[in-house]
C-alpha cells in the first residue's frame, strides 16, 4: 500500500467513523441546542485536543514497538483485529433502536475554559479511544513510512475531519438532531459503520508485515 493509498483508504474510513453517533456527537449537539455556538466550539476543540492526545501517545509508544519487534507486530496484529471484528459484530447483530442526546445532560454552565476542558476530559478519560486508536491506525501504515509520525499524522487527520463534522453539527443542530432520533438512521449507521469494522479487522488479520 503506498502513501496516498494508505490516506484515501483512511479519509474514507475516518470520514464513516467520524459521522457515527456518540457521546462526542451527543455533547456537541445538546451543548450547541443549549448553550450555544460558541459554547460548543469550545468542547468540540478540546474533545480534538483530547483525540490529539491519545494520537500522540499511540505514535510515540506504538511506533517504536512496531519498529523494534516483529513478535509485537503480531500480537498487536491479533488483538487489534480481533477487538475491530467485536466491535463489528455487536453493531451489526445489536444496532442500537435510538441515540440519546441525554448521554451529556450532565454539561452545566461555565467559563469557554471550562467547556473546553469538559470536551478534552471526554475523550481523554476514555481509554476506549486509546484503544480504539491502537487497532485501528496501524491498518493505514506504509511499508515506506516511519510508523511514529505517520500514525500521528492519521490521527490529525481525523482530528482535521472532526473539525469539519463538528462545524456542520453546530451550524445543523435541530435537523441533524432530529434526524438522529430516528430508528431507522441509527441502525443504519451503526450497521454500516460495523460492517466497515469487520472489514478492516479482516484485513488486519490476514496483513503481513
Amino acid at each position: 500500500m503506498t502513501v496516498l493509498q494508505a490516506l484515501l483508504a483512511f479519509s474514507a474510513a475516518a470520514a464513516l467513523l467520524t459521522i457515527t453517533p456518540g457521546l462526542d456527537t451527543a455533547l456537541i449537539l445538546r451543548t450547541a441546542a443549549v448553550e450555544g455556538p460558541r459554547r460548543a466550539a469550545l468542547a468540540g476543540a478540546g474533545i480534538i485536543a483530547g483525540c490529539l492526545v491519545w494520537g500522540a501517545a499511540v505514535a510515540l509508544g506504538l511506533g517504536a514497538l512496531l519498529a523494534a519487534s516483529e513478535l509485537a507486530f503480531t500480537i498487536l496484529k491479533w488483538a487489534g483485529a480481533a477487538y475491530l471484528v467485536w466491535l463489528g459484530l455487536n453493531l451489526v447483530l445489536r444496532p442500537r433502536e435510538r441515540f440519546d442526546l441525554g448521554a451529556a445532560s450532565d454539561a452545566a454552565a461555565g467559563s469557554g475554559l471550562a467547556w473546553m476542558r469538559r470536551g478534552f476530559l471526554t475523550n481523554l478519560l476514555n481509554p476506549k479511544v486509546g484503544v480504539f486508536y491502537v487497532s485501528f491506525l496501524p491498518q493505514f501504515l506504509p511499508k515506506a513510512a516511519p510508523a511514529g509520525p505517520f500514525i500521528f499524522g492519521l490521527a490529525a487527520l481525523h482530528g482535521a475531519m472532526t473539525v469539519v463534522w463538528f462545524a456542520a453539527l453546530i451550524a445543523a443542530t435541530r435537523p441533524i438532531a432530529g434526524a438522529l432520533r430516528r430508528a431507522a438512521v441509527v441502525r443504519w449507521l451503526d450497521r454500516l459503520t460495523g460492517g466497515l469494522f469487520l472489514a478492516f479487522g479482516l484485513r488486519l488479520a490476514l496483513e503481513r508485515r
